[in-house]
Order: structure tokens, then C-alpha cells, then sequence
């Protein structure tokens, strides 16, 4: 279990109440898997032997996952999917919270279990033979695990002597599951029809549109005495088109509108409204000239503001503690740009930053950063993460860090050597000095003329999650970090525009940020009144990358358009292909066929 962090596809938390200690203790009873993971870890921690390190602490979770996708390019089907699966995951620890078999290099090289071999039916004692087996095998790979860790610490030497593990109280939270049916023609049906909106496009040379509905329940139990059943729903429209400028320049866009039931879904009008201005922006983004260097005030209006805060701010609010190693043998491990801030001064102070998972609603619209517990079974609680301006917080698991010593329930993806990851739910961006968005444009221009700049830059839209695929995603990431000085790079922007004094605006194409951090924030000098909330589905793989990573968690970041008083932009580095040799085939034939011409 864990807090909405799910393998794909992801499921999202259902808004339910706690149930009383006594009624959790019934719907066990009635819950085999509830039954069975008690059971076994009950068994499991009387494990003794001899010469050996006993468990301390017993974990189990499982997604029960019921998805169904569809996908299809040009008005044509392309695939769908059921899938039913189970998927179990063992921890053990051996040693105590102060030292035990984790926070170590090869941690996970040891006693490694899969899934495979879970019952799907509800078979009491096929589930705790798994169990059983599973705990043996996680067992003594921890046993393994603690051995070479003591021998490694005989080499070197620990900055920080930190638990290993901190403690926490339990947590009974069994709360009701509901199923229901999707109509798979229909949804196989409208994804093409969806699709074929892009036949009226031909600069847009790949395009797909994909449905996923899933229904899932998170369990998970430990040998402190936690509990949880979770249900957890989502269901998403993922919207894709890439293209090839006149001068060979791959560009692209992207869509997901990801909500928590089918029929929370916009109308059928809008969706086809959106995936329209979707293709005809891409279209004008290939007409458009390619950008040059910039360096000057630069506004992020709309959905990319909340787009820039997720990945500057929002993946810099967790501190990542170093494991111990072997002798010359250092890991690269990235870093928080905050680590070592607390109490200074990162935002203007007029503005408040603040993550609560625990609403599930925000002015009539839902978020899908909700979720009653994390993936250690800890409830969230609101969290002031900057005041003023000034740094106050950081999201935290169990995992104790430098100056942190207890979780605050943001434990949310899987981390690394036995650890878990730690990342926000929904991140409230709040301005006390605001403006209209008109207001701002204004200003943009007036602060262009002062410093002598023919134009100003706006932003409406950066491409995260990415849609590109992985490999791509690798080489764009491994070149746009020399440009940002080491530090993690922020996604390309998709929608910029250059505006004049006279409020004419360009579309340009081909620009990327250089040394976008942490320290750009202090930059922003003015935001305005109205908020845009944007919906994601977060994962480890760079810049989100959607099907990127094997489990995502849902994620809500609610921000202000913000005017920058100086950011730098220049124009992508990449070599440029050149065009295909053959022109395309003709979209006007496949339209008709289609029904949509």
C-alpha cells in the first residue's frame, strides 16, 4: 500500500471515512487477504535463529488491480487490454530502527521478491503460502543484506550516524470497496473516434489517443500493528502528437485529463475541443520560427505555472539521504537545491506554500492529490512547506534524515535502498499581492522597455509529464543538464510566445530554459489573482515521463501565473534529422473512411 503510488496502471484514492479499531478488527476477519498477511506476519515475527539477526519489523502490501485500456491512431483501434493482476510486495528487516539491513548499496540486491504466484482468487491458505515464502526469501536477503553492510562500515566511515528507521504509531484504516463495470465497445469506439481528429492535420506525423480506466485495492499490514484497505479509481484521457518542422525540428504536444470516475470525464464536446486545440496548436507550432537566446522577463501564465512549480519546486521538498557504500565505490545520487535552507528566504514574501493531502475537494473541483495514507500506512497532515517566503518544511517518510528523525505521511513512491520516496499531494501555490493576468502582460512589456528588449516572453504550456518516449526523454535530460549547471532540468516549454510592446504575440518553437533552479523563484515579482489547477500523475522517471516509470501516484499543484524578472532561455542544442524522403500518405482518404471529412 502506499498512499496512491501505484504500479500502471496508477489507481487514485477513493474519499472515504475511518472505521473504528473494532470494526477494522471484523472486516479483517471478513477480508481474506487482510486475514492472511495478519496471519503470516504474526507467525513470521517469532522467526529465531540461531547466529542470526531476528526481524524487528514485517511489511506487507498488495494491489488488487482491475484496469481496462484502449488505444487507437487516425480513427483506427491500435489496442486494448484487460488486465486483472495482483501484486504483492515483502519487506523485512532484521537488526533495530537504529541499524538495520537497509540504507545500504546492494540492500535490494538480496532476497528480491515477485509477484508472480499470487492467487488471484481468495484462497486463505494459497495466499499465506505466498506470504510464507515470500518472508523467507526477504528474509534472509536481509540477513545477507545487514552482514555485508557491517562489513562495508569496517571501511569507512558514516558523516552522520542516523536511525534507520523511525518509529510510529499505528494505523487502522479498513474502508468499504465498491466495483463497477466498464463498457469496453464504447470506450474502444470513442477512442477512435477521438483519434481521428488528427486527419485533419497532416503537419502531425504520429499521433494516439489512449483510455485507461482502472479500479484497484491497496492493502497493507505490518508487525507494529498497522492496517489498511484502501480503494482506490482512475481513469484517464492521454492525448499525443508529434511533428516535424520545415527544418527537420521534432516537435510535440500533449494532453491527460486524468479524474477519479468514468463519468467524472468532460462532456464529449469538450474533450474534442481540447484534443482540437491541441493538434492546431502543434500545427502552428511547426509553421513557427525557431526561437534565439533570451535572457529578460518572462511570465508563465495558465497551466505552466503550475507545471514549473511541480518540477523546480515540488521535486526539491524531499531530502534524499545518502546510503552507505562500499570502499571506492561512490554512487552518483542527486540532491535537494534545499537541503540544508530551512529558515531561508526562497519565495517572495508574499507568497505561501502549502501541501494538504487531506483535501480531496478545492472550490467545487476535486484533486487528485488526496489520500488518507501513505505508502508506510502514516496519515498525512497538512503542511506548511514556505511562510513568507521562507523555507519551514520538507516532505518526509520513515526513513530518518539529517535534522528530521519522524515521518509526516509523504511517503508516496518506492525509493531506493529499502527506503521509500517521499513527494507532495496537493501543493497549494498562495499569493497575498496579486494581479490581473492583463495587469501582468503590462508590466512584462513596461520592464521589456526599460532594459532596451525588442520583446518579453510568455510561456502557457510546458511539455510534463513529457510524452516523448524514454529514449529521447534520456538524451534531451543529459543535455539540458549541462545546461542547467548540474542541476535537475526542467521539461521544454511547448507554448511560447514573444510579445511586443504593441501586444502582438509570436508563437516561436525550439527553446529550452538554462539554469532554471531553485534560486529562479526569488526572481518572481508578480502573480496573479486567478489559480489554475493542474492534475498529474507523478513518477521517478525524468520529467514524469509518461509509462516512464512502473508506479505512479497522483498529484494536484494549484499556482498563480507568475512574471519573472529574469529567466534565461535558448534555442535547443539537438542535431535535426532531415525530413522523410516520401511524403506522407494522404490523411483527406483516411478521413473519409473514417466518417470524419
Amino acid at each position: 500500500m502506499n498512499g496512491s503510488a501505484r504500479r500502471l496502471p496508477g489507481f487514485l484514492l477513493a474519499v472515504c471515512a475511518t472505521v473504528s479499531p473494532h470494526i477494522a478488527a471484523a472486516q479483517e476477519a471478513a477480508d481474506p487477504i487482510l486475514h492472511a498477511m495478519r496471519e503470516e506476519i504474526e507467525r513470521s515475527r517469532q522467526l529465531s535463529i540461531v547466529s542470526l539477526d531476528s526481524p524487528y519489523y514485517i511489511e506487507y502490501s498488495l494491489d488488487d488491480l482491475d484496469s481496462f485500456s484502449a488505444s487507437a491512431s487516425l480513427g483506427g483501434l491500435i489496442g486494448s487490454r484487460r488486465t486483472r493482476v495482483r501484486l504483492p510486495r515483502v519487506q523485512v528487516r532484521v537488526g533495530s530502527y537504529d541499524f538495520d539491513n537497509t540504507n545500504y548499496i546492494f540492500t535490494n540486491l538480496f532476497g528480491r521478491v515477485g509477484s508472480a504466484g499470487f492467487p488471484l482468487e481468495n484462497d486463505l491458505l494459497a495466499m499465506r503460502t505466498f506470504f510464507w515464502l515470500a518472508t523467507d526469501q526477504a528474509y534472509k536477503g536481509a540477513v545477507q543484506a545487514i552482514a555485508r553492510k557491517r562489513a562495508a562500515l569496517q571501511h569507512v566511515m558514516e558523516s552522520e550516524v542516523l536511525a534507520d528507521l523511525a518509529k510510529a504509531q499505528p494505523t487502522q484504516k479498513i474502508l468499504p470497496v465498491r466495483r463497477y463495470m466498464i463498457n469496453q465497445e464504447e470506450w474502444k469506439t470513442r477512442v477512435r473516434q477521438l483519434s481521428a481528429i488528427f486527419t485533419g492535420y497532416p503537419a502531425i506525423i504520429e499521433s494516439d489517443v489512449e483510455f485507461q480506466a482502472g479500479q484497484s485495492t491497496a492493502y497493507y499490514a505490518n508487525s507494529e500493528g498497522t492496517q489498511c484497505r484502501i480503494p482506490e479509481n482512475l481513469s484517464f484521457l492521454r492525448v499525443r502528437g508529434a511533428a516535424l518542422a520545415p527544418d527537420g525540428m521534432l516537435v510535440r504536444n500533449g494532453t491527460v485529463i486524468c479524474v477519479r470516475e468514468v463519468s467524472d470525464l468532460p462532456s464529449e464536446a469538450e474533450v474534442r475541443q481540447r484534443i482540437t486545440t491541441l493538434a492546431k496548436n502543434l500545427s502552428d507550432i511547426v509553421q513557427a520560427p525557431a526561437g534565439e537566446s533570451y535572457i529578460g522577463p518572462v511570465l508563465l501564465e495558465g497551466e505552466a505555472a503550475p507545471q514549473m512549480f511541480a518540477q523546480v519546486l515540488g521535486d526539491n521538498l524531499a531530502i534524499i539521504r545518502r546510503p552507505v557504500s562500499e570502499p571506492n565505490r561512490p554512487i552518483p545520487l542527486g540532491q535537494s537545491e534545499l537541503e540544508g535552507r530551512i529558515n531561508s528566504r526562497i519565495l517572495p514574501e508574499w507568497i505561501d506554500v502549502v501541501d494538504d493531502p487531506t483535501q480531496s475537494q478545492w472550490r467545487g473541483r476535486s484533486l487528485l492529490g488526496y489520500y488518507p495514507v501513505d505508502m508506510e500506512g502514516v496519515p498525512p497532515v497538512p503542511l506548511t512547506i514556505i511562510e513568507k517566503g521562507t523555507l519551514k518544511n520538507m516532505l518526509l517518510t520513515r526513513q530518518p534524515v539529517r535534522g528530521y528523525s519522524g515521518s509526516n505521511g509523504r511517503a508516496r513512491l518506492p525509493g531506493n535502498f529499502g527506503a521509500k520516496g517521499a513527494t507532495f499531494g496537493n501543493l497549494f501555490i498562495k499569493a497575498s499581492q496579486t494581479a490581473s493576468v492583463e495587469e501582468l502582460k503590462r508590466k512584462l512589456t513596461g520592464m521589456c522597455r526599460e532594459r532596451n528588449k525588442p520583446y518579453g516572453l510568455i510561456i502557457r504550456k510546458l511539455d510534463y509529464p513529457s510524452t516523448a518516449p524514454l529514449d529521447e526523454i534520456r538524451r534531451l535530460a543529459a543535455g539540458m543538464a549541462q545546461a542547467s549547471g548540474g542541476r535537475n532540468p526542467v521539461s521544454l516549454p511547448v507554448l511560447v510566445y514573444r510579445v511586443y510592446a504593441d501586444g502582438r504575440e509570436e508563437l516561436v518553437r525550439g527553446m529550452r530554459f538554462r539554469n532554471l533552479s531553485v534560486r529562479s523563484l526569488r526572481d518572481i515579482v508578480a502573480a496573479s489573482g486567478e489559480n489554475h489547477v493542474f492534475d498529474f500523475l507523478d513518477n521517478t522517471a525524468p520529467f514524469a515521463a509518461t509509462g516512464g516509470a512502473a508506479f505512479v501516484t497522483p498529484a494536484t499543484v494549484v499556482a498563480p501565473s507568475v512574471l519573472f524578472d529574469e529567466l534565461e532561455l535558448e534555442r535547443s542544442q539537438e542535431q535535426l534529422p532531415k525530413l522523410p524522403l516520401v511524403p506522407p500518405p494522404s490523411l483527406s482518404e483516411r478521413a473519409a473512411a473514417s466518417g470524419t471529412a
